[in-house]
């Protein structure tokens, strides 16, 4: 029996995972050969992975039995903004003024820094900008200095005093009037200093630059934090929707145009998202383009990160070209093979995203 096996005829293929398997018409003799490709490194999921990723999510509804491509696409609902707030000047953590979760407002203090040099130099420089000791006594020089100039020219009218000693005392009011500019000076660039040595200061406070909720926390007391980011903050009042679409779709849809948006999320009605975005460069390797919609969410009811699935219309019915392919699934081959030439290869069934998205970056 296991000679009449070994007779069977076989086939030899190669999958796109780099992969060779022998088709037997004897089901006992279908094994992958012993091939072991080095691997490959990690690719970064541009459009054309998210269209994919997109297919691959179970549309809300989809457990019932409904239609995924009944004028229906999947989506994601993403904060507006994101950012990872660090500060500007490197330093050791000196507290940190919310925890994860916590709602924040547009200016207000989320953490400070050590800035005990800061605080000192700030009151230094105030301390010198208050004192006016220097111009009070330049000003009681000047006024001697008229007195003495008064005096000398009526002096010299009487003849009393030469011309010289007159000219000399102008000279002296003119010096002490210098000097009282002079103080007036110093007096204006301490109080600059007080401003420079203040925003010194507001470089170890870190404020929230709008606002949203803390996300995460990657700093503690104690820590010296110089290019890392100390807190992850997203603002919530204001949603965006992500959709990928495909091209068989391009042209049905408008700015400004308002769709449903039912979010995956247990006993949460749909909503109402406007098309804010529509990419004018599609994506040629999904054949895809993306679009954003801005969803109003001004009591922060709704939360972020959760699938949902944009109804098209009642009578809308997306066609069976704009359904991006399932993740595995299997795509026919052309009768002609004259008519595929040139197309990028089409993944295996059983392939991973990551083998289907190097797949359709092949070069044509």
């Amino acid at each position: 029996m296991a000679e009449n096996a070994n007779n069977m005829p076989r086939l030899r293929m190669h999958g796109p995972a780099h992969h060779t398997f022998i088709i037997s018409s004897n089901p006992a003799i279908v094994a992958p050969s012993s091939f072991s490709p080095p691997r490959q490194p990690a690719t970064r999921l541009t459009g054309a992975a998210l269209a994919l990723v997109l297919a691959a999510l179970p549309t809300p509804g989809a457990a019932q039995g409904s239609t995924p491509g009944a004028g229906s696409l999947a989506c994601l609902i993403l904060p507006e903004r994101v950012a990872d707030l660090g500060n500007q000047v490197a330093g050791v953590v000196d507290t940190i003024e919310v925890e994860r979760g916590d709602m924040v407002k547009k200016g207000q203090v989320v953490a400070r820094m050590r800035a005990d040099v800061e605080r000192a130099n700030t009151g230094v420089a105030r301390s010198r900008a208050d004192s006016e000791a220097d111009l009070r006594g330049a000003i009681a020089a000047r006024d001697l200095a008229q007195l003495k100039l008064d005096r000398a020219k009526k002096l010299a009218q009487q003849s009393f005093v030469s011309a010289q000693a007159v000219e000399q005392a102008d000279s002296e009011f003119r010096v002490a009037d210098e000097k009282v500019s002079l103080a007036r000076e110093q007096l204006g660039t301490s109080q600059r200093e007080v401003v420079m040595s203040q925003a010194q200061l507001s470089q170890r406070v870190l404020r929230a630059p709008f606002d949203g909720i803390v996300i995460e926390r990657y700093a503690n007391p104690g820590e010296r934090y110089e290019d890392k980011p100390m807190l992850k903050i997203a603002s919530i009042t204001q949603l965006r929707v992500e959709v990928v679409a495909s091209t068989a779709l391009f042209g049905s849809l408008q700015l400004g145009q308002e769709l449903t948006v039912q979010p995956d999320l247990p006993g949460t009605p749909p909503r109402t998202a406007r098309i804010a975005q529509i990419d004018r460069v599609l994506d040629p390797a999904s054949n895809t383009f993306r679009v954003r919609l801005d969803l109003p969410n001004a009591d922060s009811s709704l939360p972020a990160g959760l699938r949902c699935k944009i109804d098209l219309g009642k009578n809308a019915r997306v066609p069976d070209a704009a359904l991006p392919p399932l993740a595995g699934a299997a795509t026919p081959t052309p009768a002609n093979p004259q008519q595929g030439a040139g197309a990028a290869p089409r993944p295996a069934p059983g392939a991973t995203l990551l083998t289907q998205l190097e797949a359709q970056r092949q070069p044509r």
